[in-house]
């Protein structure tokens, strides 16, 4: 009896699976292959190909159409394209001939039989349409091979060597659009020097009848007038002009306060505005603080959440590994016993199954319990409104962080012997005497307090005071 092997296909490949127990073909990632059994590797990544399809259109016009087809088997979730691609073309390597020589077969058939019934300037103007006509009509035809075009890119129309429609039809466009600017540009002149001349031909009308009319005007008045009402017209005119003149004096001293007192309100509407605008900066710059510090700490938190999740799929990870080696063990010695003895190995193979299983069920227990860590943290982050430092105190609680702070702290201060001196302030002297000597008492408890301090700063670091303040008295004595 024959020794299976273990084979895993890569990340852009896949197992099919001919043989012994198979009906037609299994595609697996990771397959046992028994004796008996066949297992190719496909390649299931795609491939670039580049042409150049020379068509003709309805009227006998050739042209080059250039496009590059990413091409490659398609997935999809019963496989059938997959199977497809296996039975067909797996036995050909996908960069060569035969596969590049059949898409481009289906491309250039398909782009042909298309362009045969349009006309050449159909094409030209209807560029996005015939693109997407011929992508629809060759990925049709690649399905029958289990092929899927992942990316088309049809590159603009291009003359064949001595037939220069494609030219010609732009430069046609070109004039056709240099022409009707020309005209545009002419008639706007056009219409701009017309109305000038009408509103200068209508202000010289007007101006005309205006004159005439004050003309008859002036001359009935003179005809009308007489010599005493003129008198008598000259003596009003001097006293209104007197009124007026004194008029006008009034009105410009109460236009020079009301000036005055525009400037003054202009000045404290100037000063009022830059307040509230110096209010409004604070505001933003208070808020963008806020805001910051608020994206630090979700920042932060989130930092934690990901480090909890990553430590719960290092864990997953290495229980499955450890799992896999298991497995893998149980195996190697089932196949060593296989030797002796038919019902034994049958045995040892239930019992590595068995192990297999629990090991399995202890991967997903773990799994399950880092997604149940994640959905608990989730939810206690959802009771607390989103305050992830309420958050780091509940987890610090729970997991005992202060008990163990507390316990550090104490080991840290433990066997010291720290030295207390007590010594009595600046108000602990006399306190006789009249308030003029109280500025004077004040200085003496002063001296009185520094030796004991400077004392006990040398007991307590071993430092002594600078020689111009004061000098320790000597032990000794």
């Amino acid at each position: 009896m024959g020794i299976p092997q273990y084979i895993v296909a890569g990340p852009s490949e896949i197992l099919a699976i001919t043989g012994s127990g198979i009906k037609e073909i299994r595609l697996e990632k990771k397959h046992f292959l028994w004796p008996l059994q066949k297992c190719t590797r496909l390649d299931i990544s795609p491939v670039n190909y580049s042409f150049e399809v020379q068509a003709m259109s309805a009227e006998k016009l050739p042209f080059v159409l250039p496009a590059v087809f990413t091409i490659g088997p398609q997935l999809d979730e019963n496989n059938e394209s997959l199977i497809k691609y296996a039975q067909l073309v797996s036995n050909h390597d996908k960069n060569s001939n035969h596969v590049k020589e059949l898409v481009k077969g289906i491309i250039e058939g398909e782009t042909r039989v298309l362009a045969a019934s349009m006309t050449m300037e159909q094409i030209f103007k209807g560029t996005k349409e015939f693109k997407k006509e011929v992508f629809e009509k060759v990925q049709l035809e690649l399905n029958q091979f289990g092929l899927y075009i992942y990316n088309a890119n049809v590159k603009q129309l291009v003359d064949v060597p001595g037939h220069e429609y494609f030219s010609y039809l732009g430069q046609k466009t070109q004039m056709e659009a240099a022409n009707q600017a020309k005209i545009d540009v002419a008639e706007a002149r056009m219409k701009g020097e017309i109305g000038s001349k009408q509103r200068d031909g209508e202000t010289k009308q007007n101006a005309a009848k205006i004159d005439a009319e004050t003309m008859i005007i002036s001359t009935r008045r003179q005809g009308e007038g007489k010599k005493e009402e003129v008198r008598v017209f000259e003596n009003q005119k001097e006293a209104e002009v007197v009124e007026a003149s004194a008029e006008l004096a009034r009105k410009k001293a109460g236009w020079s306060r009301t000036a005055r007192l525009a400037e003054v309100e202009a000045e404290k509407a100037v000063a009022i505005r830059e307040a509230e605008l110096q209010m409004e900066v604070e505001k933003k710059k208070a808020l963008a603080q806020t805001a910051k510090l608020k994206a630090d700490l979700l920042s932060k938190a989130n930092v934690e959440y990901d480090i909890k999740v990553q430590e719960a799929n290092s864990v997953l990870y290495k229980r499955q590994k450890e799992a896999e080696a298991a497995l893998f063990e149980s195996q190697k010695k089932a196949e060593a016993q296989r030797a002796s003895a038919d019902a034994d190995l049958y045995a040892r193979q239930q019992a590595a199954n068995s192990e297999l299983y629990a090991k399995q069920k202890e991967a997903e227990e773990i799994a399950a319990i880092g997604k149940a860590q994640a959905m608990y943290l989730g939810s206690i982050l959802k009771e607390l409104n989103h305050d992830y430092s309420a958050l780091r105190d509940y987890l610090m609680i729970n997991n005992g962080i202060y008990k163990e702070i507390a316990q550090l702290n104490a080991q840290a201060v433990n066997g010291m012997q720290p030295k207390i001196s007590i010594w009595s302030g600046a108000n602990g002297g006399e306190r006789n005497g009249g308030e003029g000597g109280s500025g004077l008492k004040d200085v003496a408890g002063l001296y009185r307090m520094l030796p004991p301090l400077l004392q006990t700063v040398h007991e307590q670091t071993g430092m002594q005071p600078p020689a111009w303040l004061a000098t320790l008295p000597d032990e000794s004595k």
